[in-house]
């Protein structure tokens, strides 16, 4: 029988991480995941597997530590050491970011040379997946933005992500190690944090069908993005270990929609008519450098990799929508047609 692998995940009590061990579970693997030590019990995306125990108990396992300290980190690699390594881990919310860049900047830029650092120490072949941002591209000079796209970073995070990427780079280059880096844009899900403007609007309309809200504050609307669904994100992370060759990868949807598009999409989807009395502008919620475009181009994810997104911008809102309204206990219009 072969032996499982063994995955360690960083950051996977957060969308991306839940749903990256949900899918190495079923592939097999034996996943780890690092946790912070905090006051607040915050694993609520990954407590379903939990409750699977049959299945995934003895193969998932968490492991109190931090990208800040150096040393943990090295002890942690010693002892699991991991057939890969998905560094998801940040303080991850630009807009935050303007607020405390020191702590970001530790965590994202930092972070990532500190678990490539205890990866060489270690000597292990893992490889290593570091998750990069289109936020590396800020005020792009080009569209849609591609592997080679010069990067224009305006923000504390975007400036983290660009270091970290090029730490990335150094250590495959420098020291042969197995790095790929997936420059992920946008991508939302029902595990969002409701911090994150899609998870506002969403909320904030489920909240209003319930009667607990009658306005929904947001910045600019203009902002245009290239939106796509977690879960099929996190399947190119995996796909891009699976390769022989370590390499850097676009993943993106190659859409562009702007906020107010997501807003109109998420009232017409709740049957809300005239959503423009329903929303208002909180300049607190503006940067304090905006990026009007990022769209990406993942041609080469599309012929390398095989993979492509399924999921459309307009599912994408209905899927995160009806899942803040089932929590709440309201029916979309079509669910109450249909029974």
């Amino acid at each position: 029988m072969n032996k499982a692998k063994k995955a360690l995940i960083t950051g996977i009590t957060g969308q991306d991480g839940s749903y990256l061990a949900e899918l190495l579970l079923e592939k097999g693997y034996e996943v780890h995941g690092l946790v912070r030590r905090t006051s607040i019990y915050n694993r609520a995306r990954i407590e379903h597997l939990y409750k699977d125990a049959q299945r995934h108990l003895n193969q998932l396992i968490l492991h109190h530590g931090d990208l800040t300290d150096a040393g943990s980190l090295i002890h942690l690699l010693a002892a699991i050491k991991p057939d890969e390594i998905y560094n998801l881990g940040a303080q991850s919310h630009v807009r935050i970011s303007f607020e405390i860049p020191e702590y970001t900047t530790n965590t994202v830029a930092l972070g990532t040379l500190r678990l490539l650092e205890a990866l060489r120490e270690n000597g292990f072949k893992s490889r290593f997946y570091q998750a990069s941002s289109s936020e590396m591209f800020g005020r792009a000079k080009e569209n849609p933005q591609n592997e080679q796209t010069p990067f224009n970073p305006v923000s504390p995070y975007g400036v983290a992500k660009v270091l970290a990427h090029q730490t990335a780079l150094n250590y495959r280059e420098g020291y042969g190690l197995h790095v790929s880096s997936g420059i992920l844009f946008n991508h939302e899900s029902p595990r969002r944090g409701e911090n994150f403007v899609t998870r506002k609007i969403t909320t904030g309309i489920a909240e209003i069908l319930a009667g607990q809200r009658k306005k929904i504050y947001l910045g600019n609307l203009e902002a245009k993005r290239d939106w796509g669904y977690a879960p099929e994100y996190v399947e190119a992370m995996w796909r891009m270990l699976q390769r022989d060759e370590p390499d850097d990868y676009v993943i993106a949807t190659g859409e562009n929609h702007s906020v107010k598009e997501f807003v109109e999409e998420a009232f017409r989807t709740a049957g809300i008519g005239d959503w423009e009395k329903y929303i208002g502008i909180d300049p607190i919620y503006y940067r304090p450098v905006e990026i009007d475009t990022l769209v990406g181009d993942a041609s080469k994810a599309r012929t390398k990799l095989g993979w492509e997104p399924k999921v459309k911008f307009k599912e994408l809102v209905r899927i995160i929508l009806k899942a803040d309204c089932e929590r709440l206990g309201v029916k979309l219009p079509y669910e109450n047609q249909t029974g």
